[in-house]
Parts: structure tokens; C-alpha cells; sequence
């Protein structure tokens, strides 16, 4: 990180990066409600809303305070999220889903496939696409699967909305890997 020159004093500019940092929010019954900033994490711990569970290494230091930067925290009271056993269906997560990796050949994947193809029927659902790659979308083309050399490696699902959140994160802190249950990996 190179410091920033203002006027006669250098200025640290890690803090910014710090702040937008994300940090696993549980519910006060230790279930994982989302991820969320180190800024709102932060606010939620200084206004007694929530506690902190793990912290990095990393602090963060004003004139009158210093705080270790949260990594998972917890709230101080219940809340009644809504419940939803399906994520929403859009681009980003379909490819968190399926790994960015075509799901007929392995190769890496750019665009959308509809297994049943929307000109015969097929409907935008989890368990109707899958990402593929450019060549393989076009061999396939609007063909049925019985009907063209292709299979898939793994059946197309509706994931749980937190698994695609932590998905499309990537790199799972290991603190937080005692926190998230096993049903929340993306795997068919």
C-alpha cells in the first residue's frame, strides 16, 4: 500500500479497503444471517447491537478509539429473517453455482444454457440452466439432451441463498468455516 501525500502529512489510505472488507453476520442464535462490510460490522458492534466473535489481525484506529477489525459478529438480539429456501435466480450466481466451469465439457464457462431449450418449453429456473461455454452452447444449439452428444456433469439445483452469497465471495475465511453449515456448499 503506498501512502498518499496530503499537503505536509502522509495520509494511510488502507483504511478504505479495511472498511469495505466483509465480515459474516450470525444471528444471536448463532445461525449465519449474511456478509456484510467491516464498516457495518463495526457500527453494529460501537452501537451495542451486535458482538464481536473473531477478529483479524488487521486494526482499525481513530484519535479516540482503536478496534481490531471484526470478522464474525453476532448480533445481541433475534431477528426474524425472512425465510427463503431458493436464491435468486440471476447470472452471477448461476455461475457461482456451477463453479464458472461448463457443465457439458469442464472447460471454462461464459455464457447460459437452458438444458430444456425455451423454444421447446424450457423456463428460466435453477433447475433448467446451467453455465457452458461458448462452443458448446452453440453444438447444442435448441437441440434436447437425449437428442445431441451431450450430458451433463451434474444435475442443475436451487441453492440455498446464503451458499450463493458465500459462493460468489469466494475464499471462505477459516474462522468463519465453523459458523456456516455443510449444507450451505455448493454441491449437488
Amino acid at each position: 500500500m503506498v501512502p498518499a501525500v496530503a499537503g505536509n502529512s502522509v495520509v494511510n489510505m488502507s483504511w478504505r479497503s479495511l472498511l469495505s472488507e466483509r465480515t459474516l453476520l450470525l444471528n444471536v442464535t448463532f445461525q449465519p444471517l449474511s456478509i456484510i462490510s467491516v464498516r457495518r460490522a463495526v457500527l453494529l458492534v460501537l452501537a451495542g447491537k451486535a458482538e464481536t466473535l473473531n477478529c483479524s489481525d488487521e486494526v482499525l484506529r481513530s484519535e479516540s478509539l482503536e478496534i481490531q477489525v471484526p470478522s464474525v459478529v453476532r448480533l445481541n438480539y433475534y431477528v426474524r429473517a425472512p425465510f427463503r429456501n431458493r436464491a435468486p435466480l440471476h447470472r452471477k450466481a448461476l455461475f457461482a453455482r456451477d463453479f464458472y466451469l461448463c457443465q457439458y465439457c469442464g472447460e471454462r464457462a461464459d455464457c447460459i444454457d437452458h438444458v430444456l431449450p425455451v423454444s421447446k418449453g424450457g423456463r428460466n429456473t435453477w433447475e433448467n440452466m446451467v453455465a457452458c461455454c461458448r462452443p458448446c452452447n452453440a453444438a447444442k444449439a435448441d437441440l434436447l439432451l437425449e437428442n445431441s452428444r451431450f450430458k451433463l456433469r451434474r444435475a442443475p439445483y436451487a441453492p440455498q441463498p446464503l451458499a450463493v452469497a458465500v459462493a460468489m465471495k469466494a475464499d471462505v475465511p477459516l474462522d468463519w468455516e465453523c459458523y456456516l453449515p455443510a449444507a450451505l456448499t455448493l454441491t449437488a
